[in-house]
Protein backbone atom coordinates (compact mmCIF):
# COMPACT_ATOMS: atom_id res chain seq x y z
CA UNK A 1 0.00 0.00 0.00
CA UNK A 2 1.45 2.89 -0.97
CA UNK A 3 1.09 6.15 1.09
CA UNK A 4 1.86 9.80 0.84
CA UNK A 5 5.13 11.05 2.18
CA UNK A 6 3.85 14.32 3.21
CA UNK A 7 2.81 13.83 6.77
CA UNK A 8 5.95 11.99 7.62
CA UNK A 9 7.74 14.71 6.23
CA UNK A 10 5.99 17.58 8.76
CA UNK A 11 6.51 14.95 11.41
CA UNK A 12 10.00 15.11 11.40
CA UNK A 13 10.04 18.66 10.53
CA UNK A 14 7.95 19.23 13.23
CA UNK A 15 10.07 16.99 15.72
CA UNK A 16 13.76 18.98 14.42
CA UNK A 17 12.70 22.07 14.11
CA UNK A 18 10.73 21.71 17.55
CA UNK A 19 13.44 20.28 19.60
CA UNK A 20 15.97 22.73 18.07
CA UNK A 21 13.87 25.84 18.85
CA UNK A 22 13.26 24.58 22.88
CA UNK A 23 17.00 24.26 22.70
CA UNK A 24 17.47 28.03 21.26
CA UNK A 25 15.07 28.84 24.05
CA UNK A 26 16.11 27.49 27.10
CA UNK A 27 16.34 23.64 27.41
CA UNK A 28 19.86 22.05 27.87
CA UNK A 29 22.10 21.96 24.35
CA UNK A 30 21.34 18.73 22.29
CA UNK A 31 18.42 18.24 24.68
CA UNK A 32 15.83 20.15 23.11
CA UNK A 33 13.58 16.66 23.20
CA UNK A 34 14.86 13.84 25.39
CA UNK A 35 12.60 11.59 27.08
CA UNK A 36 14.96 9.98 29.26
CA UNK A 37 16.29 12.80 30.54
CA UNK A 38 12.81 14.68 31.07
CA UNK A 39 11.22 11.16 32.64
CA UNK A 40 14.33 11.77 34.88
CA UNK A 41 13.45 15.51 35.84
CA UNK A 42 9.81 14.49 36.35
CA UNK A 43 10.97 11.91 38.92
CA UNK A 44 12.61 14.54 40.57
CA UNK A 45 10.28 16.71 40.21
CA UNK A 46 7.44 14.18 42.01
CA UNK A 47 10.29 13.15 45.06
CA UNK A 48 11.25 10.20 43.68
CA UNK A 49 15.34 11.07 43.69
CA UNK A 50 16.77 14.10 45.39
CA UNK A 51 19.25 15.11 43.10
CA UNK A 52 18.19 18.58 43.24
CA UNK A 53 20.04 19.18 39.66
CA UNK A 54 16.94 16.91 37.96
CA UNK A 55 14.55 18.68 39.25
CA UNK A 56 11.29 19.92 37.08
CA UNK A 57 8.20 18.83 35.77
CA UNK A 58 8.78 18.78 31.89
CA UNK A 59 6.03 20.16 30.38
CA UNK A 60 7.10 18.59 26.67
CA UNK A 61 6.51 15.25 28.77
CA UNK A 62 3.04 15.48 29.24
CA UNK A 63 2.31 17.17 26.32
CA UNK A 64 3.52 14.13 24.41
CA UNK A 65 0.94 11.79 26.00
CA UNK A 66 -2.19 14.73 25.99
CA UNK A 67 -1.32 15.42 22.32
CA UNK A 68 -1.95 12.10 21.28
CA UNK A 69 -4.71 10.99 23.24
CA UNK A 70 -6.25 14.11 22.20
CA UNK A 71 -6.14 13.48 18.68
CA UNK A 72 -6.60 9.36 18.75
CA UNK A 73 -10.09 10.93 20.71
CA UNK A 74 -11.00 13.10 17.69
CA UNK A 75 -10.25 10.44 14.85
CA UNK A 76 -12.15 7.71 17.20
CA UNK A 77 -8.67 5.96 17.37
CA UNK A 78 -8.79 5.86 20.90
CA UNK A 79 -9.03 1.95 21.34
CA UNK A 80 -8.69 0.34 24.93
CA UNK A 81 -6.35 -2.50 24.70
CA UNK A 82 -4.14 -4.50 26.84
CA UNK A 83 -2.78 -7.70 27.98
CA UNK A 84 0.21 -8.60 26.60
CA UNK A 85 2.48 -9.00 29.57
CA UNK A 86 2.15 -5.43 31.08
CA UNK A 87 4.85 -6.83 34.11
CA UNK A 88 7.34 -7.82 30.98
CA UNK A 89 6.98 -4.51 29.62
CA UNK A 90 7.31 -2.77 33.03
CA UNK A 91 10.47 -4.37 33.31
CA UNK A 92 11.92 -3.41 30.10
CA UNK A 93 10.85 0.45 30.42
CA UNK A 94 13.34 0.34 33.23
CA UNK A 95 16.01 -1.00 31.30
CA UNK A 96 15.12 1.06 28.31
CA UNK A 97 15.85 4.07 30.44
CA UNK A 98 18.75 2.51 32.04
CA UNK A 99 20.46 2.27 28.60
CA UNK A 100 19.13 5.79 27.54
CA UNK A 101 20.92 7.25 30.19
CA UNK A 102 24.59 5.34 29.88
CA UNK A 103 24.40 6.56 26.48
CA UNK A 104 23.07 9.97 27.99
CA UNK A 105 20.18 10.28 25.88
CA UNK A 106 17.16 8.30 24.26
CA UNK A 107 16.91 7.79 20.73
CA UNK A 108 15.58 10.90 19.79
CA UNK A 109 18.40 12.75 21.82
CA UNK A 110 20.59 10.55 19.63
CA UNK A 111 19.71 12.36 16.78
CA UNK A 112 19.66 15.62 18.09
CA UNK A 113 23.29 15.30 18.91
CA UNK A 114 23.80 14.02 14.96
CA UNK A 115 22.32 16.76 14.01
CA UNK A 116 24.37 18.88 16.23
CA UNK A 117 27.50 17.98 14.97
CA UNK A 118 28.35 15.35 18.00
CA UNK A 119 30.46 12.85 16.15
CA UNK A 120 30.40 10.22 18.81
CA UNK A 121 26.37 9.94 18.61
CA UNK A 122 27.62 7.96 15.58
CA UNK A 123 29.03 5.55 18.09
CA UNK A 124 25.34 5.35 19.51
CA UNK A 125 23.49 4.72 16.33
CA UNK A 126 25.60 1.77 15.36
CA UNK A 127 24.61 0.49 18.86
CA UNK A 128 21.12 0.96 18.08
CA UNK A 129 20.95 -0.61 14.58
CA UNK A 130 22.76 -3.07 15.95
CA UNK A 131 20.03 -3.44 19.03
CA UNK A 132 17.21 -3.42 16.72
CA UNK A 133 18.96 -6.21 14.37
CA UNK A 134 19.35 -8.39 17.81
CA UNK A 135 16.09 -7.51 18.61
CA UNK A 136 14.06 -8.57 15.29
CA UNK A 137 16.67 -11.85 14.71
CA UNK A 138 14.47 -12.81 18.41
CA UNK A 139 11.09 -11.85 16.98
CA UNK A 140 11.92 -13.36 13.49
CA UNK A 141 12.44 -17.15 15.05
CA UNK A 142 9.05 -16.84 17.27
CA UNK A 143 9.46 -14.42 20.08
CA UNK A 144 6.17 -13.24 21.12
CA UNK A 145 4.83 -11.52 24.60
CA UNK A 146 1.32 -12.55 23.11
CA UNK A 147 -1.43 -10.63 21.67
CA UNK A 148 -3.00 -7.84 23.22
CA UNK A 149 -7.00 -7.76 23.52
CA UNK A 150 -9.50 -5.30 24.66
CA UNK A 151 -9.99 -3.91 27.72
CA UNK A 152 -11.52 -1.87 30.01
CA UNK A 153 -11.29 2.36 29.06
CA UNK A 154 -10.59 2.56 32.91
CA UNK A 155 -6.91 0.70 32.37
CA UNK A 156 -6.71 2.69 29.12
CA UNK A 157 -7.01 6.28 30.97
CA UNK A 158 -4.76 5.60 33.66
CA UNK A 159 -1.75 7.37 32.03
CA UNK A 160 -3.54 10.09 30.15
CA UNK A 161 -5.36 10.81 33.18
CA UNK A 162 -1.97 10.76 35.28
CA UNK A 163 -0.27 13.27 33.07
CA UNK A 164 -3.49 15.76 33.39
CA UNK A 165 -3.26 15.45 37.23
CA UNK A 166 0.84 16.37 36.76
CA UNK A 167 -0.59 19.31 33.88
CA UNK A 168 -3.08 20.84 36.89
CA UNK A 169 0.36 20.24 39.66
CA UNK A 170 2.51 21.56 37.10
CA UNK A 171 0.16 25.13 36.81
CA UNK A 172 -0.91 25.20 40.56
CA UNK A 173 2.79 24.46 42.00
CA UNK A 174 1.93 23.14 45.38
CA UNK A 175 4.91 22.91 47.63
CA UNK A 176 6.05 19.27 47.82
CA UNK A 177 6.67 19.94 43.81
CA UNK A 178 10.61 20.14 43.74
CA UNK A 179 12.04 22.38 41.43
CA UNK A 180 16.00 22.92 40.12
CA UNK A 181 17.27 26.08 40.32
CA UNK A 182 20.89 24.85 39.24
CA UNK A 183 22.17 22.53 36.65
CA UNK A 184 20.22 20.90 33.70
CA UNK A 185 16.68 20.73 35.22
CA UNK A 186 17.09 24.39 35.85
CA UNK A 187 17.52 24.67 31.84
CA UNK A 188 14.11 25.03 30.27
CA UNK A 189 12.28 26.94 27.37
CA UNK A 190 9.18 28.96 28.39
CA UNK A 191 6.46 26.81 29.82
CA UNK A 192 4.29 27.19 27.08
CA UNK A 193 6.42 26.98 24.40
CA UNK A 194 7.32 23.87 25.52
CA UNK A 195 3.19 22.15 26.35
CA UNK A 196 2.76 23.58 22.74
CA UNK A 197 5.41 21.82 21.36
CA UNK A 198 4.98 18.67 23.06
CA UNK A 199 1.26 18.66 22.44
CA UNK A 200 1.78 19.22 18.52
CA UNK A 201 4.62 16.61 18.21
CA UNK A 202 2.22 14.23 20.37
CA UNK A 203 -0.77 14.77 18.28
CA UNK A 204 1.15 14.55 15.05
CA UNK A 205 2.92 11.21 16.47
CA UNK A 206 -0.20 9.37 16.94
CA UNK A 207 -1.49 10.44 13.57
CA UNK A 208 2.35 9.08 11.90
CA UNK A 209 2.77 6.27 14.48
CA UNK A 210 6.34 7.83 14.83
CA UNK A 211 8.68 5.37 15.89
CA UNK A 212 12.83 5.92 15.53
CA UNK A 213 13.37 2.00 16.26
CA UNK A 214 10.36 1.39 14.25
CA UNK A 215 11.64 2.72 11.03
CA UNK A 216 15.17 1.24 11.69
CA UNK A 217 13.49 -2.00 11.78
CA UNK A 218 11.52 -1.76 8.83
CA UNK A 219 15.03 -1.17 6.84
CA UNK A 220 15.89 -4.53 7.97
CA UNK A 221 12.45 -5.76 7.54
CA UNK A 222 12.37 -5.01 3.84
CA UNK A 223 15.00 -3.17 2.18
CA UNK A 224 15.70 -0.85 0.10
CA UNK A 225 13.40 -1.81 -2.42
CA UNK A 226 10.40 -1.21 0.02
CA UNK A 227 12.30 2.46 0.26
CA UNK A 228 12.14 3.02 -3.86
CA UNK A 229 8.60 2.43 -4.07
CA UNK A 230 7.05 3.57 -1.04
CA UNK A 231 5.01 1.90 0.82
CA UNK A 232 3.42 2.32 3.99
CA UNK A 233 6.55 0.71 5.38
CA UNK A 234 8.56 3.57 4.32
CA UNK A 235 7.04 6.46 5.83
CA UNK A 236 8.63 6.28 9.69
CA UNK A 237 12.55 6.26 7.32
CA UNK A 238 11.11 9.13 5.77
CA UNK A 239 10.24 10.96 8.74
CA UNK A 240 13.58 10.25 10.18
CA UNK A 241 15.25 11.50 7.32
CA UNK A 242 13.21 14.58 8.08
CA UNK A 243 13.99 14.84 11.49
CA UNK A 244 17.94 15.05 10.63
CA UNK A 245 18.05 16.92 8.13
CA UNK A 246 15.77 19.89 9.09
CA UNK A 247 17.17 19.35 13.25
CA UNK A 248 20.90 19.69 11.40
CA UNK A 249 19.24 22.82 9.15
CA UNK A 250 18.29 24.52 12.39
CA UNK A 251 21.40 23.84 14.46
CA UNK A 252 23.19 25.78 11.56
CA UNK A 253 20.42 28.75 11.41
CA UNK A 254 21.04 29.37 15.26
CA UNK A 255 24.14 28.73 15.62
CA UNK A 256 24.06 25.43 17.89
CA UNK A 257 25.84 23.42 15.55
CA UNK A 258 29.60 22.46 16.96
CA UNK A 259 31.50 19.49 14.82
CA UNK A 260 33.20 17.42 16.66
CA UNK A 261 34.23 14.34 18.94
CA UNK A 262 35.20 15.65 22.32
CA UNK A 263 33.14 17.77 24.71
CA UNK A 264 29.96 17.97 23.29
CA UNK A 265 27.28 18.55 25.66
CA UNK A 266 25.98 15.12 27.08
CA UNK A 267 28.35 13.25 25.99
CA UNK A 268 32.00 11.63 27.59
CA UNK A 269 34.48 9.24 26.23
CA UNK A 270 33.13 6.37 26.99
CA UNK A 271 32.33 5.28 23.52
CA UNK A 272 32.14 1.38 24.50
CA UNK A 273 29.39 1.87 26.99
CA UNK A 274 27.71 4.06 24.88
CA UNK A 275 27.59 1.74 22.21
CA UNK A 276 26.52 -0.70 24.87
CA UNK A 277 23.74 1.56 26.69
CA UNK A 278 22.15 1.58 22.96
CA UNK A 279 22.01 -2.15 22.16
CA UNK A 280 20.41 -2.28 25.12
CA UNK A 281 17.77 0.26 23.98
CA UNK A 282 17.24 -0.84 20.41
CA UNK A 283 16.74 -4.36 21.76
CA UNK A 284 14.13 -3.81 24.32
CA UNK A 285 12.22 -1.56 21.65
CA UNK A 286 11.99 -4.18 19.34
CA UNK A 287 10.63 -6.54 22.02
CA UNK A 288 8.04 -4.40 23.01
CA UNK A 289 7.40 -2.65 20.01
CA UNK A 290 8.64 0.75 19.89
CA UNK A 291 10.89 3.44 21.23
CA UNK A 292 10.20 5.00 24.91
CA UNK A 293 8.58 8.15 22.61
CA UNK A 294 6.56 5.06 21.37
CA UNK A 295 5.43 4.26 24.22
CA UNK A 296 4.40 7.38 25.53
CA UNK A 297 2.10 8.14 22.33
CA UNK A 298 0.84 4.59 22.33
CA UNK A 299 -0.16 5.14 26.11
CA UNK A 300 -1.98 8.23 25.29
CA UNK A 301 -4.47 6.18 22.63
CA UNK A 302 -5.03 3.33 24.91
CA UNK A 303 -2.53 1.07 24.40
CA UNK A 304 -2.68 -0.12 28.38
CA UNK A 305 0.73 -2.19 27.76
CA UNK A 306 2.41 0.67 26.94
CA UNK A 307 1.00 2.66 29.95
CA UNK A 308 2.67 -0.23 31.83
CA UNK A 309 6.03 0.61 29.83
CA UNK A 310 5.02 4.21 30.89
CA UNK A 311 5.61 3.72 34.32
CA UNK A 312 8.25 1.46 33.79
CA UNK A 313 10.57 3.79 33.00
CA UNK A 314 9.35 6.52 35.28
CA UNK A 315 10.94 3.86 37.69
CA UNK A 316 13.86 3.52 36.03
CA UNK A 317 14.53 7.52 35.71
CA UNK A 318 14.49 7.12 39.78
CA UNK A 319 16.53 4.30 39.87
CA UNK A 320 19.09 5.84 38.01
CA UNK A 321 19.18 8.73 40.02
CA UNK A 322 18.93 6.74 43.07
CA UNK A 323 21.56 3.88 42.27
CA UNK A 324 23.87 5.88 39.87
CA UNK A 325 23.00 3.75 36.64
CA UNK A 326 23.48 6.65 34.31
CA UNK A 327 26.82 8.05 32.75
CA UNK A 328 27.57 11.39 32.79
CA UNK A 329 30.28 13.98 31.80
CA UNK A 330 33.01 12.03 34.19
CA UNK A 331 32.47 8.47 32.44
CA UNK A 332 29.98 5.84 32.94
CA UNK A 333 29.94 4.52 37.02
CA UNK A 334 30.75 0.53 37.72
CA UNK A 335 26.70 0.19 38.97
CA UNK A 336 25.88 1.81 35.14
CA UNK A 337 28.65 -0.58 33.43
CA UNK A 338 26.64 -3.46 35.39
CA UNK A 339 23.17 -2.87 34.81
CA UNK A 340 23.86 -2.56 31.18
CA UNK A 341 25.33 -6.46 31.08
CA UNK A 342 22.85 -7.43 33.38
CA UNK A 343 20.05 -5.83 31.35
CA UNK A 344 21.07 -7.71 27.97
CA UNK A 345 20.98 -10.60 29.48
CA UNK A 346 17.56 -10.28 30.88
CA UNK A 347 16.31 -9.25 28.14
CA UNK A 348 18.16 -12.36 26.21
CA UNK A 349 16.30 -14.32 28.87
CA UNK A 350 12.89 -12.89 28.04
CA UNK A 351 13.75 -13.64 24.20
CA UNK A 352 14.46 -16.89 25.12
CA UNK A 353 11.95 -17.75 27.36
CA UNK A 354 8.95 -16.05 25.15
CA UNK A 355 10.12 -17.85 22.08
CA UNK A 356 7.43 -20.45 20.52
CA UNK A 357 9.50 -22.61 18.40
CA UNK A 358 7.89 -23.27 14.48
CA UNK A 359 6.49 -19.94 14.45
CA UNK A 360 8.27 -17.21 12.09
CA UNK A 361 7.46 -13.45 12.35
CA UNK A 362 4.94 -12.74 15.39
CA UNK A 363 1.59 -11.84 14.01
CA UNK A 364 1.49 -9.05 15.94
CA UNK A 365 4.43 -7.54 14.68
CA UNK A 366 3.68 -7.97 11.21
CA UNK A 367 0.48 -6.26 11.71
CA UNK A 368 0.57 -2.58 10.77
CA UNK A 369 4.06 -2.88 9.17
CA UNK A 370 2.72 -2.78 5.52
Amino acid sequence: MRVQPGRFILMGLLLGVGAVLLSFLGNPANTGICVSCFLQNVAGALGLHDNIRMQYLRPEILGFVLGAFAVAVARREFRPQGGSSPLVRFLVGILLVIGCQVFIGCPIKLFLKLAAGDLGAFIGLLGLVVGVYIGLAFVENGFRLGSPGPTSSTNSLMVPLFMAFLLVLAVAKPAFLAASDKGGAAQHAPWLVSLGVGLAIGGLAQYTQFCVTGGIARLFLWGPREIMSCPRSTGLVIAIAAFLVSALAANLVTGQFRLGLAGQPSSNADHGWAFLGMVLVGFGSILIRGCPFRQLVAAGQGDSDAGATVMGMLVGAALVENWDLGAGVAGTPVNAQVAVLLGLAVLATIGLVNRKRGYGIAPEYQTGLD
